[in-house]
């Protein structure tokens, strides 16, 4: 399953595709292209015939955005992949530059000449990152223009073929609830807002609403297409029909039409009435077509979102089982490790991921890893969304910190876990950076708040322990994760941006870190379920907390257990009792053995 990702194949490339898609944008008049790292479905995946960004700049992170110039161009990304750009781009070619010091639209209000024309493809934009944008171009006196075809593609001589991979069912017993229901629900929504109809563009919201699955990208199970939903209740689906088999067409109904992708346009000359569309997610393509036709358009959030993020109780429990079976991978992967170190086996960080890779394989139901395995060792671990590679590739020193973050996609649950490592004795630093990083997943862990609270107002928990001490991450405490759909999904989060109110039902990661360029990187990530709390006696106010559903050891020899409290301790110790509860059944003795020892008492 694993594949050793060439992060810098196409750096030494790079000057001659800057400069071939120079000689396209002077075809076209225009001085400059904006290339997101995004396809028409603004998917965080996307499929190698999208990967434009990574053509044209090198650069494999899974969010980024560029800009080519005549004369200049950037990158901009953020903290996550601030020293991986630096690693990837062509020297001198692409100014990395990062989000949070300096937005796309601040570089652009800086470099823009009055009378320049920067274009863009309006199928890889919404209409809330346009109309930002443009408020700046023309402020410097520049222009936005949209292209009728991506300049890119253009002179992309071998650029892979779309994807078409084949969709299945998702049972009912896993869903918890059927099409027919939710897609009456979502109907009843669009009749609220005002609109008759809205177009789904997120292949997640697609998947979610008829009860499929697909296979066009790479560890998302989401088919990509697009969806027109009417008020009551039926369904436009605009696919490939050749990825449908007869079960697929059964399971859909006759309420569910399917149109090829080249009936696009005459779907949606057939529309009456308003039509929904979300200026985040939906291709700005969609809002051209309308607004030419004098249509009128209800600009509102897909009414997919919030139901999706919401799970119900079958959707729940299968994310506890299916966390349950890959805590018992995780466990045998972190004793396969202790064991091999132990006996100065020589390890590299491709090793890590083959192996942790394999044991997931081994288990009959995973559908494939849930994103790109990470295995940071030492200075790499500070990269925070490190790729290992033949390149990059590194071995194990004893002494120093390997961090491993991966994820595996199962029928019932998708999964998403980090833990820290001691490789053998080490510095007092990394065991006090350690600690005070557990110490704000626990904080998490613990925290209950009044019913109405967003993750931004529970985002500093996380962090006060390091802040105490000076320290800070640039990264989000923690994101959104789908049920057998995407590791990343919206609407909620637990970050500095969080505004969504958190709901029971929804599920989050917690992940807190610390990172030193150079030296180490720790992160420390468990995924929980918003869930209603008990109201002290006395308490007046409907409180929420989080059941945390990831199951695997926290590794003791990281841990300061002096900078604990007495709650933090019985927080750990609670958990890991619980880890060797859950997870015994199903291991061999010896795997038990070595996890009650790791989950000893502290």
């Amino acid at each position: 399953m694993f594949q050793t990702f060439e992060l810098n194949a196409n750096k030494a490339a790079t000057p001659d595709r800057v400069a071939a898609l120079r000689a396209e944008l002077a075809a076209h008049g225009v001085d400059g292209f904006l290339v997101p790292r995004a396809d028409a479905h603004q998917g965080e995946y996307v499929a190698p015939h999208d990967e434009r960004l990574a053509w044209v700049s090198g650069f494999t992170g899974s969010a980024g955005n560029a800009v080519v110039l005549s004369d200049r161009a950037a990158l901009v990304v953020d903290g996550r992949y601030t020293l991986q750009a630096s690693h990837q781009v062509f020297d001198g070619l692409f100014e990395v530059v990062a989000m949070h010091v300096t937005s796309m639209a601040d570089w652009l209000a800086d470099v823009l000449q009055d009378g320049q024309k920067l274009a863009y493809d309006p199928w890889l934009h919404g209409k809330a990152e346009i109309d930002r944008l443009r408020m700046v171009v023309e402020e410097a006196g520049a222009q936005m223009v949209a292209l009728p075809g991506n300049p890119i593609d253009a002179v992309w001589e071998d650029q892979p073929p779309k994807p078409a991979g084949a969709v299945r069912v998702h049972p009912a017993e896993i869903s918890g609830r059927s099409s027919a229901d939710k897609r009456k629900s979502v109907g009843e929504e669009i009749a609220k807002s005002g609109a008759n109809s809205a177009v789904l563009s997120l292949p997640d919201s697609i998947a979610w609403l008829l009860n499929v699955r697909g296979s066009d990208v790479a560890h998302s199970p989401v088919a990509q297409g697009f969806a027109i939903a009417h008020g009551d209740g039926r369904v436009d689906l605009i696919m490939e029909p050749d990825k449908m088999d007869g079960d697929v067409r059964a399971h859909l109904g006759n309420d569910v039409t399917v149109h090829t992708p080249g009936a696009l346009a005459d779907v949606l000359e057939g529309l009456t009435g308003k039509v929904l569309l979300d200026k985040g997610s939906c291709p700005l393509w969609f809002a051209e077509q309308f607004e030419a036709k004098g249509r009128e358009i209800v600009w509102g959030r897909d009414p997919c979102i919030l139901p999706k993020a919401v799970k119900n109780d079958a959707e729940l429990q299968g994310m506890r089982d299916a966390h349950i079976r890959d805590g018992r991978a995780m466990v045998q992967f972190l004793h396969w490790l202790d064991t091999a170190l132990a006996a100065d086996q020589a390890l590299t960080e491709i090793d890590i991921v083959q192996k942790l890779e394999d044991i997931r394989a081994d288990q009959s139901d995973l559908y494939d890893i849930s994103f790109d395995t990470i295995a940071g060792a030492g200075e790499h671990g500070a990269i925070i969304h490190y790729r290992v590679n033949n390149e990059t590739n590194r071995a194990l020193i004893p002494g120093e910190l390997l961090l491993v973050d991966s994820g595996g996609q199962y029928p019932d649950g998708t999964t998403d876990i980090t833990r820290t490592m001691a490789t053998g004795p080490t510095k007092p630093e990394y065991i006090r950076d350690f600690t005070l990083v557990l110490r704000g997943m626990i904080a998490i862990s613990l925290a209950r708040w009044p019913v109405g609270l967003t993750g931004r107002d529970l985002d500093p928990l996380a962090r006060q322990a390091l802040w105490r001490a000076g320290l800070d991450y640039d990264h989000g405490t923690g994101h959104g994760v789908g049920a057998c759909l995407n590791v990343h999904e919206g609407p909620q989060s637990l970050s500095r941006r969080g505004a969504e109110e958190f709901l029971p039902g929804m599920i989050v990661s917690n992940e807190p870190g610390y990172y030193v360029p150079g030296s180490h990187g720790i992160r420390i990530e468990n995924l929980v379920i918003v869930s209603p709390a008990d109201t002290p006696t006395g308490g007046a106010r409907k409180m929420l907390g989080f059941e945390t559903i990831t199951w695997c050891p926290i590794d003791r020899r990281l841990i300061d257990v002096d900078l604990l409290d007495t709650a933090e301790r019985n927080w750990l110790n609670d958990y890991h009792a619980k880890v060797v509860d859950l997870l015994a059944p199903g291991l061999d003795i010896d795997v038990v053995d070595w996890m009650r020892k790791a989950c000893a008492p502290i």
